[in-house]
This record gives structure tokens, C-alpha cells and sequence, in this order.
């Protein structure tokens, strides 16, 4: 039996580890029938897929039907559902997810640094996202356009996000930078545009 690449990275998510936190967060209120599971798989799905839509992403989990039962889901989730889902269900849950794999994996990860101090070593950045303001109305930024601006913090050695931060355009990438606490001693790369002459990050 063939089991695809997409299948073969669930079975490395333990179940009995995601129904504990959709337990501690509740996920399953109010859900319209899908369970938590299957919308993180619709979720990790529209990822890999680069999906740029709704519609993109329920019609190719629907184009995976023989595939579903494999990464334990019944049925792809409908476009208005998805929707709901995405506005109501809990994201703390997805980000507690993530921590518990980055924790597990995060050993698997390391890179082989001969020439670097072995203190930590983070890349600080920002990118700026344009929006349509027809759509978004919320994030207006000038008079016709619309941004958002997600900071993000690199851990070097496995280059996975340990910090990010969503804010409207407005916001300077120096406000961002003061409120993340790095561990002593460690090392922060970031552009020039994070710092002011005379300024301390910390």
C-alpha cells in the first residue's frame, strides 16, 4: 500500500497529544461537525498546497479523497465551514501544536556551527504583506492601502519561527523588538532598520 509523502507526515503527530490540547482549549465547541483534527489537517494542507483561496483548498483536500482515511479524516471540509472553523475555533490551540513539535523535533534540527560562538544565535525580521482594502477594511494604512506587518524571530539552528508578531502597518519594527525577551547571553541578527543610533534593544 502507497501512502503519500503529505499522509506519511501526520504519522509522526501523535493523536493521543493533539486530543489532550483540544481537550485543554475545547476546540470541538461549536466546530459545525468538523473536529479539530481535520481542520488542522486542512490547515497544514493549504500550506504545502500554497492554496490562495478557500475554494483552492477544499477542492484539493476533496481531489485527495482516497487519501483522507490516511490522515484520519472522513470527509474535506466544505468552503463555508472552513470559514466558520477559521473565525471560531480557538488558534491556541494550533500554536500549542506547533510548540509541542518544535520541542520534539527541535534536536533533529541543529546545525553543525564550527565556526560560530556557541551561544544562541536568532534572526530578527519584519514583512510587510499588502492587502486589499475593499476586503480588509481593518488594515488600513494610507489612504488607499491596506498592510499588515508580521515580525518574525528565526531560531538559527533549525531556522524555525519562535516568535511572531502580527501588527498593522503603522507599527515601527523597533516597538516589536523591545517587548521579545531573549535568552541571556544570546545573539540577535537583525537589519538596521530595528535599531536607532544610541537605542537599546533591551
Amino acid at each position: 500500500m502507497k501512502i503519500t509523502l503529505f499522509a506519511q507526515i501526520f504519522q509522526k503527530i501523535k493523536r493521543d497529544s493533539f486530543n489532550k490540547l483540544v481537550e485543554k482549549f475545547e476546540s470541538n465547541k461549536h466546530s459545525m461537525g468538523n473536529d479539530a483534527w481535520s481542520h488542522f489537517v486542512t490547515k497544514v494542507f493549504c500550506q504545502f498546497s500554497k492554496s490562495n483561496s478557500l475554494n483552492d483548498v477544499c477542492n484539493g483536500m476533496r481531489s485527495a479523497t482516497g487519501d483522507l482515511n490516511h490522515l484520519g479524516v472522513t470527509k474535506a471540509m466544505r468552503r463555508s465551514s472552513l470559514a466558520y472553523n477559521n473565525q471560531h475555533r480557538n488558534w491556541e490551540l494550533f500554536q500549542a501544536m506547533y510548540f509541542s513539535l518544535y520541542d520534539k523535533f527541535e534536536s533533529t534540527l541543529k546545525k553543525n556551527r564550527k565556526l560560530l560562538p556557541k551561544r544562541k544565535i536568532y534572526l530578527l525580521d519584519s514583512t510587510t504583506i499588502y492587502l486589499c482594502l475593499k476586503v480588509f477594511d481593518w488594515a488600513l494604512f494610507r489612504k488607499k492601502k491596506g498592510t499588515i506587518k508580521l515580525h518574525t524571530v528565526l531560531d538559527f539552528d533549525g531556522c524555525m519561527p519562535v516568535f511572531v508578531d502580527m501588527s498593522d502597518g503603522k507599527k515601527h519594527d523597533i516597538k516589536v523588538a523591545q517587548d521579545i525577551e531573549f535568552s541571556s547571553g544570546s545573539i540577535v541578527v537583525a537589519d538596521l532598520h530595528f535599531a536607532k543610533p544610541h537605542q537599546n534593544l533591551y
